[in-house]
Formats: structure tokens, C-alpha cells, sequence
């Protein structure tokens, strides 16, 4: 099957996202285990993803967990810190389809603030033929909806679009479809993956 446009997610595909990561460097590992035990810092920042805006959700897990106030109040003012580094594998696959003339998409839950912060630091994120990100379309993944604007807005048929995205719930949504899909688990089975749909060869994976 012909593939018209390469569709990707950002976080955990191109650019790294691990909070415990960094509460573990932060505050030691028994205090961010505690935090992770007590707090579901995910889910305050998941409505981030659908549009609110993260500073106001992060406050609001603040007041309801004040013994962790500290620690939560981190999560906003060192959100760059626990979205890094970038994947120079993944990142270098971008631009070589940029540069080969291949439509690249990116299909990704976002905060609309923090994805302004992450373009800042990574400039690659700017390169997409068109972003979807979730903040701005009020449409959040799995829900079909999100999919179901981008292959409306992109004019795209289903069958002729290729997704890479590091959640199996995501990857099946879109199969269902009928997308084509990989799941990530690194660029090297990325950049195989694009090999075998003929879109880079060889020397472009060097």
C-alpha cells in the first residue's frame, strides 16, 4: 500500500517524557514513589492535554494534596526538564522525510502551553506539514474523533497514512481505521519500518 503521509506522536517518540525520572533526581526515590502513590499527576495533566490550561490543573493538585505541594508545583516549573532529552534517532528520521518531499503529520496529546515551551526547545517540532495536538482541538487520544479530524482537515484517505506511537491503545485506535501503523519502541524499528513501506532507503538510515 502506498503511503501518502507519515504521521507521528511527539512524546516518547521524539523528544523523552519521564516524570519519575526526574522527581527520582530531584527529590530522591522514596519521596517521588510517595508522590506517585498519593497524587495521579497523569490525570491532572491529562486535562491539560484536552485544554486546560496546566498551570490551573497542577494549582489545583496542589490544594488537594498540600503535602505535596512542593513536589506538584515542580511538575509545571520543570515540565522541560521531564520532556528531555530529544531522540536524535527519531529526530533525524523526521527531517530525512521532510527533506525526501514526504508529508509529515504530527497526531499528539499536547498542553497548548507546554507545547509552546517544547517547540522553543526543539525546533524540529516546527517542521510538521501540520500539527494536530490535542490542546488546540479540544480532541484527545484514543478518541476516534482526533484521528477522524486529521484525515479530514489533511484530506488524506485512512488507508494511505502511516502512524507511529509509543501506546498500543493509540496504535489500535488507529488501525481500526485503517490507518497503517507501528508501534515504537525505538527509531532503529522505526527507520525499519519506513525502509519497508519504501519511503527512506538505505543510506538514509546510515
Amino acid at each position: 500500500m502506498m503511503i501518502d503521509a507519515v504521521v507521528w506522536d511527539i512524546g516518547r517518540v521524539l523528544i523523552e517524557y519521564d516524570p519519575v525520572r526526574f522527581f527520582t533526581g530531584a527529590v530522591g526515590p522514596d519521596r517521588t514513589k510517595a508522590l506517585f502513590d498519593t497524587v495521579d499527576l497523569e490525570s491532572y495533566n491529562l486535562r491539560s492535554d484536552a485544554g486546560e490550561p496546566l498551570r490551573d490543573t497542577m494549582a489545583e493538585a496542589a490544594a488537594d494534596h498540600p503535602d505535596f505541594a512542593n513536589e506538584i508545583g515542580m511538575f509545571w516549573d520543570h515540565w522541560i526538564d521531564m520532556a528531555s532529552p530529544e531522540i536524535p534517532g527519531s529526530v533525524r528520521l523526521l527531517v530525512t522525510l521532510k527533506q525526501r518531499g514526504i508529508p509529515v503529520l504530527a497526531l499528539s496529546n499536547f498542553g497548548r502551553e507546554t507545547f509552546d515551551i517544547a517547540c522553543a526547545r526543539y525546533p524540529f517540532l516546527t517542521t510538521f506539514d501540520r500539527a494536530y495536538i490535542s490542546a488546540h482541538l479540544g480532541q484527545i487520544k484514543p478518541n476516534p474523533d482526533f484521528y477522524e479530524t486529521l484525515e479530514r482537515d489533511s484530506g488524506y484517505a485512512p488507508s494511505r497514512l502511516l502512524f507511529t506511537d509509543d501506546k498500543p491503545e493509540n496504535i489500535a485506535t488507529a488501525a481500526a481505521r485503517g490507518w497503517q501503523t507501528h508501534l515504537f519502541q525505538g527509531p532503529d524499528g522505526w527507520a525499519d519500518c519506513l525502509l519497508a513501506h519504501g519511503l527512506l532507503n538505505h543510506e538514509d538510515i546510515q
